[in-house]
């Protein structure tokens, strides 16, 4: 078997992290698109891999679905800055992601096997990004939207030669809930540096609560403690 040659970056260690507030760790922003993109347009595999570039850049995490075509391209353009890449698989565990799913291993420094197929990986996915990118997709890139629009979680939309952005800017109109989590934008570096900006902004002003079930407190047994 040939020797597969690497890029060095890909297996570089990663920098740049971009860290949050007071410890509360490094931004995380999932990105979402078809794993199929032949419909998608000429420019749409260079638009993946710029995204990515730009979340490594402006020291983020990349997270996906583990898959091929528009996510798996973000992922290489963030492995080509030595960024940091999460991908969240259907299968549970590793023979199983390569030889029933057919997914790549490629360009990600951590694999998480969610054992839950496609519709229960999508939830874990989002729900362990900070924010989320959509670009040009299907059904499970707007199953991934609907999951990040009812968590309100902040959400860019890439615009380009596709249909995705048109009909999620629809479905937003007709939902009949204003949101200002949501971006549309061309341009992925202008997209990510919002979207880590209002994340950033966002962690800054929450307090953050959690109920400390187990141990004791300043005030006692299960006293409530903000971040």
């Amino acid at each position: 078997m040939a020797k597969r040659i690497m890029h060095p970056n890909h297996v570089a260690v990663p920098r740049n992290f971009c860290r949050l507030p007071d410890g509360y760790g490094v931004v995380k922003i999932g990105v979402s698109g078809a794993a199929e993109t032949g419909n998608s347009g000429l420019d749409a595999y260079e638009k993946a891999k710029e995204i990515g570039r730009e979340i490594a850049l402006q020291g983020a995490i990349i997270t996906t679905g583990a898959t091929t075509g528009f996510p798996m391209y973000a992922a290489m353009g963030a492995k080509d800055e030595c960024g940091f890449s999460i991908g969240f698989s259907p299968a549970a565990t590793e023979r199983e992601h390569v030889e029933t799913y057919k997914l790549p291993l490629d360009y990600m420094d951590v694999v998480v096997y969610t054992g839950f197929g496609y519709s229960g990986r999508d939830l874990l996915f989002v729900r362990s990004s900070d924010a989320m990118i959509i670009g040009p997709g299907r059904i499970g890139t707007f199953n991934e939207f609907s999951v990040a629009f009812e968590d309100r979680r902040p959400i860019g939309i890439l615009e380009g030669g596709w249909q995705t952005d048109n009909i999620l800017r629809s479905i937003i109109d007709n939902a009949h809930r204003a949101s200002d989590r949501i971006f549309f934008d061309p341009d992925p570096k202008a997209l990510v540096a919002r979207l880590i900006e209002f994340v950033q902004k966002d962690k800054a002003e929450r307090n953050l609560v959690y109920n400390n079930q187990d141990g004791w407190g300043g005030t006692g047994r299960k006293d409530s403690v903000i971040l």
